[in-house]
Order: C-alpha cells, then structure tokens, then sequence
C-alpha cells in the first residue's frame, strides 16, 4: 500500500487535486497495482480526509507547541522519526495541526515501524491534502530517492 502512496506523490502532487477515489481506483489498477492494496490506500486517504482538521482548532496551528509521545506512538515512530517530524515542525515546514495528522496517519499504516522514509511520503501526502507547496528544497528532501524532483 505504501508504493501507493509514493506513486500519488510522484504522478499527483504537481496536480494539488487527487482523483475522486473511482477514477483514482481504475488508474492505480492501471498502472498495475494490487486491488487489495488500492482498497487500503484508498481507506488510507479517505481516513486523511476524515481527520484533516477535526479534531484541533485552526488556532491551535499558529501557536507554538511542546508534543510528547504515548508509548504506544514511540513503539511505531523510531526515534529518527520523532526527531525529524520535531524539525520540520522547528523549521515551520509544517504546524501543530499537520504535525497531528502526521502522526495518525503514520499510526493508521499497517502495523510496523515507520521510518524517516514513510515519514516524509506521509508528510508530503498530509501537506498536498492542505494546499500546501513546499519550499522546492524541502519538497526535493522529502522525496523518495530516484522520484523526480520538479516543482512549479
């Protein structure tokens, strides 16, 4: 399901629209991958959609703010994760609120560590679901290595 979610980042991003989840359906299986991994991809990015903002108000974004993990977070987020969700954050790449989605939707992966790979794919993800284009020297560090590096 993960390759997914690189393939919308790589073919969609520029795009700041996502296809409605039946065109999206029809060109992921297209393109050849597993219907069962469409379906959870598919439920990945509806749940995104369901939790974008919901839960915070939109004050809660601007101010600045001190997170500490549940143990149930650290045991799926490495240290290497924390730390760099804590500088995107620092740097004012993302704000409380997206940070929040971050970390649901990084716990809404099937069941493993997410890495500092997942983590910017998720991010990148999270930031095209808000309308928000990167600086091109962060959306280039947020890339999968080999993905191609255009922004406009």
């Amino acid at each position: 399901m993960f390759e997914i979610l690189v393939y919308l980042v790589e073919n969609y991003f520029d795009d700041q629209m996502c296809p409605d989840p039946g065109s999206l359906e029809l060109k992921l299986k297209a393109a050849g991958f597993d219907g069962e991994d469409i379906t959870d991809a598919l439920a990945w990015l509806a749940g995104l959609s369901d939790a974008t903002g919901t839960e915070l108000p939109p004050e809660f974004a601007g101010r600045p703010s001190f997170r500490s993990f549940a143990s149930s977070e650290e045991a799926r987020l490495t240290r290497e994760t924390r730390g760099f969700l804590a500088f995107l954050e620092s740097s004012r790449v993302i704000d409380a609120v997206q940070r929040e989605q971050i970390i649901e939707r990084s716990l809404a992966l099937p069941d493993g560590e997410v890495d500092v790979e997942k983590l910017k794919i998720i991010t990148l993800v999270v930031l095209w679901s808000s309308g928000v284009e990167p600086d091109a020297l962060v959306f280039d560090e947020l890339l999968p290595d080999g993905a191609p590096r255009e922004l406009h």
